[in-house]
């Protein structure tokens, strides 16, 4: 799905708060930065030559979405701070002698800068840049595909293989205690994640565009995995509870004990966190959007990217190796 930067103020703050995307886009763009401080920045006369616009349309980006450029580094040097700032230029700058307060981006601000000009031509070549390098960066580092970015999580692995012994309990309830069904299993496993996460499973491939062999579960990031294992258990014991006293239950019945769990005020917390993990990590991460979970998409911050492509995420496959032993454990 092509992002509007322009538009999507959670699409432009999870670009800027990419930290392995960040360099890589500064390498692509040929601009002049001055060093002030450890950090590199431009004024607004400078960030207006390079978008190709004039100064006043750069003064009326800012005032239109000056929270959000400070937020991401944009800021007014006055007083003996704009003294050493001017001294960075030496000569090559000449500034008018009543300038007293002066706004800079530093990189990120600049970018910022950039996803907020409708009417720049370069601008819109930058922002077709910048979405360009994060899915390459993406792919890169997930190796070659997002589908099972969640695996990169280091909690991944534990929650996985509890989520694995929280379903078998489910579908041994489910052999033992629901009428023959052919479609029972993955009729009831419907039911839960549609309260997981809004969405069968047949919606869910087809987002993520699965192939039949995939397994949804294995898709699904630590967080998410939580909230399913919860409602797998809870629904396994509702189950066999209700099957004294009922004997055999229909796939309506227990459809109905799922629907009820999901008021229990203490899996709310737990499933509200699902979603969002969810919505917006896809977002961000695997470029999917989930339209029944859109108030829940968010930002996905700098730690989080560094846990699924950055140097808190970990090879798979190794860990799985080296965790042999302790993973046997946990699924007996």
């Amino acid at each position: 799905m092509a992002k509007d930067l322009t538009t999507s103020a959670i699409d432009r703050q999870n670009i800027l708060n990419n930290p392995m995307a960040l360099p890589k886009i500064r390498e692509a763009l040929d601009v002049s930065f001055v060093e002030y401080k450890g950090t590199f920045y431009v004024t607004k006369q400078m960030a207006a030559k390079f978008y190709e616009v004039d100064e006043r349309t750069v003064t009326n980006c800012l005032n239109a979405n000056d929270e959000e450029l400070r937020r991401n580094g944009y800021k007014l040097l006055q007083g003996e701070e704009l003294k050493e700032f001017k001294q960075c230029f030496g000569q090559e700058m000449d500034f008018p002698t009543k300038t007293t307060i002066l706004g800079v981006f530093d990189f990120r601000s600049f970018l910022n800068l950039g996803m907020l000009l409708t009417a720049s031509e370069k601008a819109k070549t930058v922002r077709s840049t910048m979405l360009d390098i994060v899915i390459a960066v993406m792919n890169e580092k997930a190796g070659g595909s997002t589908k099972f970015i969640n695996r990169r999580d280091e909690n991944y692995i534990t929650s996985a293989i509890l989520e694995e012994n929280y379903h078998k309990k489910l579908t041994d309830a489910i052999r033992d205690h629901v009428v023959n069904n052919k479609y029972k299993y993955s009729q009831i496993m419907d039911a839960i994640y549609k309260v997981v996460f809004c969405e069968k499973a047949a919606e869910y491939k087809k987002l993520l565009e699965l192939s039949k062999k995939d397994s949804l579960r294995r898709t699904l990031y630590a967080e998410v995995l939580v909230a399913v294992s919860s409602f797998e258990n809870a629904t396994a014991e509702k189950i066999v509870e209700t099957a004294q006293t009922l004997g055999t239950l229909s796939v309506k019945d227990v459809n109905q004990i799922v629907v009820e769990l999901a008021k229990n005020p203490l899996i709310k917390p737990v499933v509200e966190d699902a979603r969002s993990k969810m919505a917006s990590r896809d977002n961000a991460l695997r470029n999917v959007y989930h339209g029944n979970l859109a108030a829940y998409v968010r930002a996905v911050m700098p730690e989080e990217y560094q846990k699924f492509i950055g140097n808190l995420s970990v090879d798979f496959d190794k860990l799985l190796d080296e965790n042999k032993d302790v993973l046997e454990h946990l699924k007996q």
